[in-house]
């Protein structure tokens, strides 16, 4: 009976256990995201609509693997910004914001500021917030929220949902996320992570590097592949993983392998690849006793005075 009681005590869970079962939960979540598509797609900007789309942190990178996708579909001007750091917004641009608790206060500023003004879509994982009220429409991703402080499915489960709204043939994706659930992890963890990525993939590709400094306090970078032998390539050596969201020309990959470099290349959809990552995440914490469900220094949503 004892043994029985302290199990159910928060602080008996292993660490990094409420984080996990999240990131496992993917895949399903992804299905449900794609069989809602078609009535939450009519919610955000029409084709040839421009669109400005805000968030922080792991929102502002989704924004921005959403926004290049956006462009090379050729289905509107698309940018992505920081909300804090919003150079200018054209009157004619529709605003589509994501936070998951809906609280975050950079985010509450700006749909503040610009609600009434132009029209407004929140994407947002907890109802009755404050953004998910404001927005003239809100997608309500509930069911996708997480009890974590690092954001995992939330937000892929966001950008499943954005690229599905951009016509994306997407049916395999969540087969994809279980086979990265099975991909394995280096045989010797790696003491530096570099993430690469082009066009799209350079958002998950910082959004990758995150991942791991917010779960294992770890050495991450993100670049985009053309980007990495001007200067970054420096730091590399043989306790370095460069993982390559898209694969590399063997112009890029050769020189970075002789630096005794390890390097990936998953032959999964980088969005896949981004459950790998979390994988990783997990076991780098885990191999420095933090716990990835409550990390230090963060919370679960940044709320500014």
């Amino acid at each position: 009976m004892t043994v029985e009681r302290k199990a159910l005590l928060p602080d008996a869970r292993p660490l990094g256990a409420i984080t996990q079962a999240e990131v496992a939960s993917q895949p399903d979540i992804w299905t449900r995201v794609l069989a809602e598509a078609g009535d939450t797609t009519p919610l955000l900007p029409a084709a040839g609509e421009p669109v400005l789309f805000v968030g922080c942190g792991t929102s502002y990178y989704i924004g921005e693997a959403y926004a290049r996708r956006r462009n090379s579909a050729g289905l509107g001007r698309t940018r992505a910004a920081i909300a804090s750091e919003i150079p200018y917004v054209d009157p004619a641009e529709a605003l589509v914001v994501l936070s998951r608790s809906g609280t975050t206060s950079d985010v509450v500023r700006v749909v503040e500021q610009f609600h009434g003004k132009t029209a407004v879509v929140g994407i947002v994982g907890e109802p009755g917030t404050p953004i998910a009220t404001m927005c003239d429409q809100t997608i309500l991703l509930d069911y996708a929220d997480e009890q974590s402080v690092v954001q995992t499915r939330f937000a892929t489960s966001a950008l499943t949902l954005l690229r599905a709204s951009l016509g994306e043939n997407l049916t395999d994706l969540p087969d994809q996320a279980r086979a990265a659930l099975d991909l394995k992890m280096p045989r010797v963890l790696p003491s530096h992570v570099v993430f690469l990525g082009t066009d799209w993939t350079i958002g998950l590709a910082h959004e990758a590097a995150l991942k791991c400094r917010e779960s294992a306090g770890a050495w991450t970078e993100a670049y985009a592949v053309m980007e990495y032998q001007h200067g970054p390539i420096a730091a590399a050596g043989p306790h370095t993983l460069v993982w390559s969201l898209d694969p590399l020309p063997a112009f890029v990959r050769e020189p970075v392998q002789s630096t005794g470099a390890t390097v990936w290349e998953p032959d999964l959809d980088p969005l896949a690849q981004i459950v790998a990552v979390h994988r990783l995440a997990l076991t780098l914490a885990d191999s420095v006793g933090r716990d990835s469900d409550r990390p230090q220094h963060l919370s679960r949503s940044v709320q500014l005075s």
